[in-house]
């Protein structure tokens, strides 16, 4: 395949995996699952669509029910969830697909409504600025729980089960959603993190919860089926750090200590990102995301700063987004305010290619 479109679709070994193109489908909360957080049948269909792509990456499924956040996600903590994951997993791989589930807990991003009447739980006791998502009538978020040292240790062992269910679901691997204002990212950044025990203080301590729940993940699948999740420039849920250079380098380096399969950050194309250290330090597969066109995700491959791209929105709307970027189609654009819906319309009636 020649000109613009070489490198997007050249094939790529990624940890145990050869994905036949560095076209990622990035992960999507879509809320078509029930309200006990249950997968359904509709979302086979809606992964089977995209098995185009070298690697799916799942919706942020909820390893708790302490890690919900927004209604309907589908969870991965029961057996029954686990069971209703496996005719996805099938539907994906008899397409030709392959699908990795994200893990996630989303901590202080979070309200009681959502979590049985409970306080959402956190690093420290600090509430994130802004309205609970999706909560209608808006509701400012509230003050979260420090997690006790033996809750830490509790909700680790929550991500190695999630791994667990995610491996007997059929799916070839778990990316651990450690970014975006979320409970990972919630240690890792000074500005939500203010314990003063192994978790919280130095670099070394909120760097902590990344990469035991990264070891624990490992335990199950093998680091080259697990890869992580960052956001290094802390643009969403009042994420702040005094330095965040220091702090995402530092994490990256560790990660690839680890043997993880890749490493994805959500850092749009643009002068600041650290995409390109963060690549260095981790020193293995490292997906960009956020916002790429074809172009750039050419561009920044080709310049070895990275090695896939992942698309979202994108995805959304074109489930046979790979298919449009080798023939140089032209690309269905998203329905916005079908995203958070909860039935087929914008969800599995985009059109392919005739």
């Amino acid at each position: 395949m020649g000109g613009i479109l070489s490198k997007l679709l050249e094939p790529l070994k990624v940890g145990a995996l050869t994905l036949p193109n560095r076209v990622v489908m990035a992960p999507l909360t879509r809320l078509r699952g029930t309200v006990d957080h249950l997968p359904t049948a509709i979302m086979a269909e809606y992964y089977a669509q995209r098995a185009g792509a070298g690697l799916i990456i799942s919706e942020g499924t909820p390893v708790s029910p302490m890690g919900v956040g927004y209604p309907q996600v589908p969870g991965i903590w029961s057996k029954e969830q686990t069971e209703l994951w496996k005719p996805v997993t099938d539907a994906v791989h008899e397409a030709g697909g392959r699908i990795f589930a994200q893990i996630w807990h989303v901590g202080r991003v979070s309200d009681p409504l959502y979590l049985g009447g409970k306080v959402p739980v956190s690093s420290s006791a600090i509430a994130p600025a802004g309205t609970v998502t999706l909560l209608r009538p808006k509701k400012e978020f509230g003050v979260p729980r420090a997690l006790a040292n033996d809750e830490i240790k509790h909700v680790i062992e929550e991500f190695r089960q999630g791994t667990q269910n995610a491996k007997d679901a059929g799916f070839d691997g778990v990316e651990i959603h450690g970014a975006n204002g979320y409970l990972l990212d919630q240690f890792l950044h000074s500005g939500s993190n203010e314990r003063d025990d192994e978790y919280g203080g130095p670099l070394e301590n909120r760097a902590r919860l990344h990469l035991e729940v990264a070891e624990a993940a490992s335990s199950v699948f093998g680091a080259d089926r697990v890869g992580m999740h960052l956001a290094p420039r802390g643009d969403v849920m009042s994420m702040s750090d005094e330095n965040p250079h220091e702090a995402f380098v530092y994490l990256a380096g560790q990660l690839g200590k680890l043997g993880l399969a890749f490493l994805c950050a959500r850092e749009y194309f643009g002068d600041d990102r650290l995409g390109p250290e963060l690549k260095k330090a981790f020193d293995g597969v490292y997906i960009a995301n956020e916002k790429y066109t074809q172009a750039q995700a050419e561009h920044v491959i080709e310049a070895g700063e990275a090695d896939a791209v992942a698309f979202g929105k994108l995805f959304i709307s074109n489930p046979d987004l790979v298919e449009r970027f080798a023939a140089g189609a032209e690309l269905n654009e998203p329905d916005v305010p079908t995203f958070y819906t909860h039935d087929a319309a914008g969800y599995t009636d985009y059109p392919a290619l005739a």
